[in-house]
């Protein structure tokens, strides 16, 4: 064996990757007095599903809730991080985190990591201070907006088109009323299982968390599971 070949096998078998990408997917739609947050709850690497039972969305205080998919430990880690940092803010200030605080500061989280980002997909729902609905997409390094809907994970481009369609109201014709909240919910749960027949990381249940101002109510729902 010659000495190039023992170089190219050592530097394969040498190799390391910090990241996995453990797939699902988040949505988060936004209304006139209340948001979505919902996502898929399989858990998968590669074509091995490790749970059938890991939702991606978290609830952060009684009126904001996060949808995080992607590679699953630094999901985790993110999280837990926000987590302290919301006991932190209330302990010295005496408050809860508004929705556009928990937004700011989870930008500021992610630019902090800009050299060794978390790998994941947030997606950011919650009621704003006038009682409105409000969703935030982030990219991996901070950068984040407020939109009205969004898609985010390993289903997201068999999401969005039908998002831009049925609540962007892209290339429609005539007047089009926007969608009430049952309407919306029955969406979110159409795009989903469409979601769960093309895509294989996406799959098993979806839990959907809508954030109303009297709190947030909990729906879930099975599709497909091989």
């Amino acid at each position: 064996v010659s000495d190039a070949m023992i170089a190219i096998h050592n530097s394969l078998t040498m190799s390391f990757n910090p990241y996995e990408m453990n797939g699902g997917t988040v949505l988060g739609v936004s209304g006139e007095d209340f948001a979505i947050i919902a996502s898929d709850t399989r858990l998968s690497e590669g074509y091995s599903i490790h749970s059938r039972d890991v939702p991606k969305v978290y609830k952060l205080t009684s009126n904001t809730v996060l949808g995080c998919s992607g590679f699953h430990g630094d999901v985790l880690t993110l999280v837990k991080q926000i987590e302290a940092r919301q006991v932190f803010y209330q302990q010295t200030h005496g408050k809860k985190m508004s929705t556009a605080s928990v937004a700011q500061m989870l930008s500021g989280m992610l630019y902090g990591k800009r050299f060794f980002p978390y790998y994941v997909n947030n997606i950011l729902g919650g009621i704003d201070e006038n009682g409105k609905g409000c969703v935030y997409s982030f990219d991996p390094v901070g950068s984040y907006e407020r939109e009205a809907y969004r898609a985010g994970g390993s289903a997201s481009s068999l999401l969005q088109p039908l998002l831009d369609n049925q609540i962007g109201l892209k290339n429609q014709e005539g007047d089009k009323k926007p969608l009430n909240k049952e309407q919306t919910i029955g969406l979110v749960k159409d795009v989903f299982i469409s979601a769960a027949e093309r895509d294989i990381y996406t799959g098993d249940a979806i839990e959907l968390h809508i954030i109303t101002k009297e709190g947030v109510e909990v729906q879930r729902i099975d599709v497909r599971r091989d």
